[in-house]
């Protein structure tokens, strides 16, 4: 005895491949943009820690060549802006170099990793109050080329 199927359910599994190809499909269109959020979300993150480890670089160079009243206001950008420092081939000698040149030669090379690793990377460093200091960090995150709206990352420490 032959199966036979009644008139009005012929094409049915028809119609349900379809249904699911379709769901499948847009399940992979929204995974494809989950993850395209959880790469460009981690390339932000991954930004911010080169902010992080560059600002400690810095803190680290300011205490190590600290004026005789305990102050680094050599690294201020009032002084001497990070992108205009120049490199000071006397701090790389063994009979050394002033704690101006000093200052001068660790924001020429802070700048240029920070260059380096950040997209449009620019710095101010400022003083707050006496001994207490903060760094300002600004990158384009998205690298658009539009800096109104730029990632920052600051922090404010004492020497």
């Amino acid at each position: 005895m032959p199966l036979t199927t009644p008139a009005h359910q012929r094409g049915f599994t028809l119609v349900e491949v379809l249904v699911s190809a379709l769901l499948l499909g847009l399940s992979l269109v929204g995974l494809a943009g989950l993850q395209s959020l959880i790469l460009a979300n981690n390339q932000n993150a991954y930004m911010l820690s080169q902010a992080t480890l560059l600002t400690t670089d810095l803190t680290d160079r300011m205490r190590a060549n600290r004026d005789n009243n305990g102050l680094a206001d050599a690294y201020l950008s009032s002084n001497l802006k990070p992108e205009d420092a120049k490199q000071q081939s006397s701090c790389a000698t063994t009979s050394g170099c002033t704690p101006a040149q000093m200052a001068e030669h660790d924001l020429y090379e802070w700048q240029l990793a920070l260059s380096t690793t950040l997209p449009n990377g620019q710095a101010v460093v400022g003083k707050a109050t006496g001994n207490t200091y903060t760094i300002s960090i600004t990158w384009d995150d998205d690298r658009d080329g539009d800096t109104d709206n730029n990632a920052n990352f600051q922090t404010e420490f004492r020497l």
